[in-house]
């Protein structure tokens, strides 16, 4: 593998301790790092050395690693491959050290490596990053030069055609990685190989055999110390915009004739100009807001959204969504998607849950109507990891009485060791040039036209009950009442037993 350089914007900041450099480090001890790679953090923080520097990083690996416990292993080789430099982003003169380092890096190793520029920083500041980037010169070679941008991409539609259209005019689109970290989680990534490689389940991936979908991201905690980001974006935008309609595609994605990034992303694309477009005068009818009020969650006391700091007394900024959408193809008609997402919500998890149509009963004896249930096939992206089938079995004994049971497989039963953390699976895509897991220009604007009827709405509406629901609940009536008058009701599971 080709050697690589990276530039990582924002080296002192929150996201490359927590997450960049632990992953990393991950892969440096599962030998996908290329050799001789280079990783140069660039900030504003000083360090009075590199070796300061590193040192900061091996505290991040030791908390938030899934290899902490062997931390030590390999440091000492992957600290040579660190070093860090106090610069002003906003100054040609940085630019400029980072060519020097680029020719540098060059020379020493009489072979040009893959030079990838990670921008771990105030979204705000990304486009100026850009554009300074192409000034100098940097990613002049689109075999060679690649640049990550994480999430948001965009506010609205509005501003994500003007950001496409200025990255569009600075660098060939398959220089451009945006990151959706769900994407680089081991089983949305299996969505795929259980849809395509399973010929059982394949035949009836559709609305002859198929009620309804769900998807549930819930979190259980509040927005922390991002209240200053969440004014700006709220759930649908910090969410649904990106995560949740990721998970729809993976899920009602055509058949690809390859794995190929652009194959892969092209049927993605399909799916969200298939998703059914809401009126901006019925999105009441298809989607619900709610946010958190005071209270207690899992015995800790805890402040409402508009207590929180950096967050208006009065904010209409929701964080809560529950919506329905429809996918109008033929393998979806009439088939409802019921997607929620939410802080401070009764437990951590993220499901996606295919409920199948009934089977005929009238075969059975009455009371086994009793304990009927329909199939139903659960794929528990976290905290567990698992895919689950419930289906009806006999219960023994002389009655023809029916138990609904779960077969459920386990990626930490099936499989020795922690899975890969979705950014080290991200991370190796970046460096071997693969964006298959990557969102494409035409896509983000895909997404943002599914749900910009909806914010159009709400902006014109503010909401009159704010704040509507309690933390440690469901969220607010209204999500219930949204999938129950279609007679149907929110999967939630009970915890595996892990015996």
């Amino acid at each position: 593998m080709k050697p690589a350089m990276l530039f990582i914007f924002g080296g002192s900041g929150d996201l490359t301790n927590r997450k960049l450099i632990p992953a990393l480090y991950n892969l440096y001890l599962d030998n996908y790092l290329p050799a001789q790679t280079l990783i140069t953090g660039i900030g504003r923080t000083a360090f009075a050395s590199h070796d300061e520097y590193r040192a900061k990083l091996l505290e991040g690996i030791r908390e938030f690693s899934r290899k902490r416990d062997n931390a030590e292993a390999g440091w000492v080789s992957f600290a040579a491959m660190l070093q860090y430099f106090e610069l002003d982003l906003k100054e040609d003169s940085t630019y400029e050290k980072i060519g020097g380092l680029i020719t540098e890096q060059t020379k020493r190793l009489n072979n040009a490596p893959n030079v990838i520029f990670y921008l771990a920083v105030a979204p705000q500041l990304a486009p100026m990053i850009a554009q300074k980037l192409a000034q100098h010169g940097l990613c002049d070679d689109p075999e060679s030069s690649r640049i990550v941008f994480e999430k948001p991409f965009g506010s609205d539609l509005p501003s994500a055609k003007e950001l496409n259209k200025l990255l569009g005019g600075l660098f060939e689109e398959q220089q451009i990685y945006r990151i959706d970290h769900y994407l680089g989680k081991e089983t949305v990534q299996n969505i795929l190989a259980f849809r395509f490689a399973n010929a059982l389940f394949e035949p009836i991936w559709n609305n002859n055999y198929i009620d309804h979908v769900q998807i549930t991201a819930a979190e259980t905690v509040g927005v922390e110390d991002r209240g200053a980001y969440y004014e700006q974006a709220g759930a649908l935008r910090d969410m649904v915009q990106n995560h949740v309609l990721q998970l729809i595609c993976m899920i009602a994605m055509e058949p690809p004739t390859s794995f190929g990034a652009d194959e892969i992303r092209n049927k993605k694309v399909d799916v969200l100009h298939a998703i059914r477009k809401i009126a901006r005068e019925e999105a009441h009818a298809h989607a619900v807001r709610g946010q958190y009020s005071a209270g207690w969650i899992k015995g800790k006391e805890v402040a409402g959204y508009r207590q929180e700091k950096n967050v208006n007394e009065q904010s209409p900024v929701e964080t809560f969504v529950a919506a329905k959408f429809h996918v109008d193809n033929w393998r979806w008609r009439d088939v409802p998607f019921y997607v929620r997402t939410g802080k401070y919500l009764h437990e951590k998890t993220t499901i996606i849950s295919i409920q199948f149509k009934e089977a005929p009963g009238y075969s059975f004896p009455a009371e086994a109507a009793e304990t009927w249930r329909p199939n139903r096939l659960t794929i528990s992206i976290q905290p567990e990891m698992d895919i689950r089938l419930r289906f009806q079995a006999k219960r023994p004994g002389p009655e023809m009485i029916l138990n609904p049971v779960d077969m459920v497989f386990s990626y930490a039963q099936a499989y020795d060791g922690k899975e890969p953390e979705a950014y080290e699976t991200l991370l190796e895509d970046v460096i071997s040039g693969n964006q298959t897991l990557f969102m494409r220009a035409d896509q983000v604007e895909a997404s943002w036209q599914v749900i910009s009827p909806i914010l159009e709405a709400w902006q014109n509406r503010p909401p009159v009950d704010f704040p509507n629901y309690a933390p440690d609940s469901w969220g607010p009536e209204d999500a219930e009442a949204l999938i129950a008058k279609d007679g149907r009701h929110w999967t939630t599971l009970p915890p595996v037993n892990k015996d």
